[in-house]
């Protein structure tokens, strides 16, 4: 007899979730993590607060080759019932833009919660334990540093690449791979966008200027802050745009959301025309940015002596910018991953594997990305909960 109905491998959302859901059904449930403390990524998430969820989840905001995949998870275990475990354990929360839900307090609220939730549900959680080898024999056995572990059933719940200083590695895809799952092409997602040289003239000056602006690529449209840094953009537009963002393609800016600003160019000249083109820009724009837009794209003249044209050609780039990234900032700076197990190989109700009996993948190592904002969280508590549910 197995030692465990279920060896969950990782201590994150995703995992724990699964972890305490499947106590409370009465499994015996062993969690292992190679971490000395358990949810590091939650830890750090949302500045420390932890943005848990977001009221405004849908299958639309994600990513996946099939969009309708995370439909069932995110149908049967959603925001509200996250927010009414935090009601239980009285975590007080508030919500910012968009939906996004934060802790008052600190983010080691919500892992305490969960860890709770896991002890009086009888689950075993056994930290800075290294996986060596997994097989299936008869049933899955995990080999660690500190001995073997046998179960009925297996959970990849190590996440993805992102943020391997905080210890992330490959470790769920490499075990999906070995029991012949098939994966999409995995890339780095909500991630800064860096910019070649010609480019990087202008912004590596700006380096911490920052403005509400509106980022787009095809279809995908963000109106959040962007964020000029030392390598390119960051900032929410730019990390929500870089998860649809391909090698070649380009983005279009919208500096001033909103507003006309050839006509505001144009209104400046005729109200001012002896004050110079930064000094009017410098009202719609940080000063740091309208400085370096007026000497990149205008002669050094007063507004008086600038042709209309001009100014409208301007006015134009200041509200359709477009930009060719020549990259991102890869992992090390990506807050989640792009890609994972292919979602042809799960059942979208019991996140199962389809042709390995007792196998379940949940949170980041599936092919299903949501935006910034709680999203991701969310869809780890989801899938973690439906796989808990069936184990």
């Amino acid at each position: 007899m197995p030692d465990f109905d279920a060896v969950i491998l990782g201590a994150g959302a995703a995992g724990l979730m699964c972890a305490l859901r499947a106590g409370q059904r009465g499994r015996r449930v062993l969690v292992l993590d190679h971490a000395r403390e358990a949810g590091s990524k939650i830890l750090i998430s949302g500045g420390g607060r932890c943005n848990f969820t977001n009221t405004g989840t849908m299958p639309e905001r994600f990513f996946s080759a099939n969009p309708h995949f995370a439909k069932s998870a995110l149908r049967r275990y959603t925001p509200a019932d996250f927010l009414a475990l935090v009601a239980k354990h009285r975590i007080a929360w508030h919500e910012k833009t968009l939906g996004q839900l934060f802790c008052d307090g600190s983010a080691r609220q919500i892992v305490a919660m969960l860890l709770a939730e896991c002890a009086a549900a009888g689950v075993d959680v056994r930290l800075g334990h290294r996986v060596t080898d997994v097989s299936r024999p008869e049933h899955f056995r995990v080999a660690t540093d500190h001995g073997e572990f046998g179960a009925s059933a297996l959970v990849l719940a190590t996440g993805g690449l992102s943020i391997p200083k905080m210890g992330a590695t490959g470790l769920s895809l490499d075990l999906a791979r070995r029991f012949g799952l098939k994966l999409v092409e995995t890339r780095p997602a909500l991630v800064p966008l860096t910019f070649a040289e010609e480019k990087l003239a202008l912004m590596r000056p700006l380096s911490g200027v920052a403005l509400p602006a509106v980022a787009r690529l095809g279809k995908l449209r963000f109106p959040e802050a962007v964020l000029f840094t030392h390598r390119g953009l960051s900032g929410p537009a730019i990390l929500q745009i870089s998860s649809a963002w391909r090698e070649g393609a380009s983005i279009r800016l919208d500096l001033l959301p909103g507003q006309d600003a050839a006509a505001a160019l144009l209104a400046a000249k005729r109200a001012r025309p002896r004050a110079e083109p930064r000094t009017a820009l410098a009202e719609l724009l940080p000063q740091r940015l309208a400085q370096s837009l007026a000497a990149a794209e205008l002669p050094d003249r007063i507004l008086a002596e600038q042709t209309d044209k001009d100014l409208r050609r301007l006015g134009g780039l200041l509200q359709d910018w477009q930009l060719t990234p020549a990259g991102t900032e890869g992992y090390a700076k990506a807050e989640v991953m792009l890609g994972g197990v292919d979602t042809a190989e799960l059942s979208s109700q019991t996140l199962a594997a389809k042709a390995v009996p007792g196998l379940h993948v949940v949170g980041e190592a599936v092919d299903v990305t949501g935006w910034l904002g709680g999203y991701n969280f969310q869809w780890a508590w989801a899938s973690g909960w439906c796989a808990g549910e069936a184990l």
